[in-house]
């Protein structure tokens, strides 16, 4: 199953049998305070800068969140939207809990584009799923409800059963549907990963979707976290994990080896063209 979207002129397909691909994760404000910082000033440039770096590393889509207390996202959303489409021709992710920064940022976005995101809550798939079905859009579908995370696969992939029927009623086709089965801190709870890697087998087999994951909850609190981040991202994507909202710059050339190993780059000339496209910097020599 392909989910496709599309910048102005540019497609980006999302299945089991491409290249993974890599959302850039990092305009997004929560824990970045020099960014929080320029959304509230309006600068834009730093926003622009931020965007280059993940373009420049390989990113196939941008997620674009603007999320600051105090800041009117109606307003902010559809300019950030507006200055990425401007100078990147890249498929964008539009990140935000409010629906109607959501539909003001949809309004100026060209192409097609991705949600982030709508969930088992009554709330939320009645706010949410008219907006993604009026604009023709694909959405990010969280496997919890109104009763939080559920701690058990069987129960996510109910909900992410239930999040696919109610789109289907409004007409969303099931390729519009990308599945996050969530993942929390192993920190916290050493069968946190499991969970989210059987939740990605149940729902690849019983729905056939794709699956996105959020690599970086997954080591929160714990030392070399980026190396537990990796560990998780191999495994998901063995599971049947087709994208991610990640770091391009940490973990491109990790997720391009992990596509060579798995068969999906033919002579490893997308490997080699990566790497060759992002020299490692030497080591700076003793004076």
């Amino acid at each position: 199953m392909q989910t496709i979207l599309r910048s102005k002129t540019k497609e980006v397909k999302i299945d089991a049998h491409s290249a993974f691909v890599i959302i850039g994760e990092k305009i997004n404000p929560t824990g970045r305070k020099k960014l929080a910082a320029a959304l509230q000033e309006g600068n834009l440039e730093y926003v622009k800068e931020i965007a280059a770096n993940q373009v420049a590393a390989g990113a196939d889509l941008l997620d674009v969140n603007v999320g600051v207390p105090g800041l009117d996202d109606v307003a902010m959303l559809p300019r950030v939207v507006q200055m990425l489409s401007e100078n990147f021709d890249l498929p964008l992710c539009l990140d935000t809990p409010n629906p109607q920064a959501l539909e003001a940022a949809m309004r100026v976005a060209p192409g097609k584009v991705l949600v982030n995101s709508v969930n088992g809550e009554e709330k939320s798939l009645a706010a949410v799923l008219p907006i993604v079905k009026a604009y023709d859009a694909a959405v990010i579908g969280l496997t919890m409800d109104d009763n939080g995370i559920p701690n058990d696969p069987e129960t996510r992939t109910a909900i992410a059963g239930k999040i696919l029927e109610r789109a289907a009623k409004l007409g969303i086709p099931p390729e519009n549907v990308v599945i996050d089965p969530l993942v929390l801190t192993v920190g916290a709870d050493s069968k946190a990963a499991w969970v989210t890697l059987q939740t990605i087998e149940l729902v690849r087999r019983e729905f056939g979707v794709n699956i996105n994951i959020g690599a970086s909850n997954v080591s929160f609190g714990l030392p070399e976290r980026d190396v537990v981040n990796q560990a998780f991202l191999a495994l998901a994507i063995q599971a049947g994990a087709t994208c991610a909202i990640t770091d391009p710059m940490k973990y491109g050339l990790f997720i391009k080896a992990t596509d060579l190993l798995l068969g999906r780059d033919n002579y490893a000339a997308k490997y080699i063209k990566y790497f060759k496209a992002h020299p490692k910097e030497e080591p700076a020599k003793p004076a």
